[in-house]
């Protein structure tokens, strides 16, 4: 399914909360591909340790950590491949049964998957805003089903809420917490299903005291939300930590202080039987110990902005961050 970055991002970040309907939604909220059809020819080397394949869902951000999976990869002496799947339920039964090896993954969004797996679709939360109880949780649930969950990063891709840099320096605003000490009302620009999702609208109410006086029913984080926001008809975009846009309608994102969001750090998810060595866990380690929020915005931005290929902004960033030994 073709679709703007953005979207598929927020797609996977409303799945962390909502749940899944099985098999009906994928990673982007869209059917995918067979498995088959979904496999990308990646570089791959020569080598006396093995073949790996990195597995990528197909929005933007995701396919960049893949390559620079795999560019970690090669550079501990594996040959890898890159195999590209629309869908979460087509992809984490095929690192279960080790048809791919390993994929980029987010750790409160893949919680709430196998909670919902295992327990069913009104299983209580069990993801929340602390990322190392978020991930304990996670490998509570993984385990069993034969997945290792490596450590997460500092990196994070959850909702976010953004208002212009106007209004933000008139109300003195740097958090969501200023906001509703402000008192202000603001119309808010985001999916209609806003409304319903805790950590949207019912959220910003209860946890920040802001008063939403309407909700416009556009895309999360569109072009068309953006620029309601820009030019004042909405005063806060439901947008995306890592949007590489915001800057261009002169947005910028207030704080989740009181972390109303779940810690969706990214982190490396692997079959244990067939790449759970330390060796592997220390090779994609090195990611961890530089990737930031920031960093994911820009990776973003080469890609969807200047139109770069996913492989070649990983290697520049594998190049600049000195992640290589060879």
């Amino acid at each position: 399914m073709t679709r703007t970055p953005r979207r598929a991002r927020t797609a996977r970040a409303l799945l962390a909360v909502a749940g899944v309907a099985a098999l009906t939604a994928g990673l982007a909220a869209c059917g995918g591909d067979s498995l088959e059809k979904s496999k990308e020819a990646g570089s791959s080397t020569g080598s006396e340790k093995g073949s790996l394949v990195v597995g990528s869902a197909s929005f933007t951000e995701s396919k960049v950590l893949a390559e620079i999976y795999a560019g970690l990869l090669k550079d501990a002496g594996y040959s890898t491949s890159i195999q590209t799947v629309d869908a979460r339920e087509l992809y984490e039964p095929a690192l279960e049964k080790g048809q791919i090896d390993v994929v980029p993954e987010y750790a409160a969004t893949l919680t709430e998957f196998l909670n919902k797996k295992q327990n069913g679709k009104d299983a209580a939360q069990v993801a929340s805003g602390d990322s190392e109880a978020t991930v304990k949780a996670l490998r509570k649930l993984a385990e069993p089903r034969g997945l290792k969950v490596l450590d997460a990063g500092s990196a994070v891709d959850q909702n976010a809420f953004a208002v212009t840099g106007e209004f933000a320096k008139k109300h003195q605003l740097k958090t969501l917490s200023d906001l509703g000490k402000s008192k202000e009302k603001v119309r808010l620009a985001a999916g209609d299903e806003c409304s319903q999702r805790p950590f949207c609208q019912p959220g910003l109410q209860k946890t920040y005291g802001i008063d939403v006086a309407g909700l416009d029913p556009l895309e999360v984080g569109s072009t068309q939300a953006k620029q309601a926001v820009k030019g004042g008809k909405d005063q806060l975009l439901l947008t995306t930590t890592t949007d590489a846009t915001l800057a261009q309608f002169g947005l910028v994102l207030l704080e989740d202080d009181k972390k109303l969001q779940n810690a969706d750090n990214v982190l490396p998810v692997v079959n244990a039987k067939k790449a759970g060595s330390q060796e592997i866990a220390d090779a994609l380690g090195k990611l961890n110990k530089v990737l930031t929020t920031a960093d994911l915005t820009e990776l973003n931005k080469k890609v969807d902005a200047e139109r770069l290929k996913p492989a070649d902004v990983a290697a520049q960033y594998l190049k600049e961050k000195k992640l290589l030994t060879k």
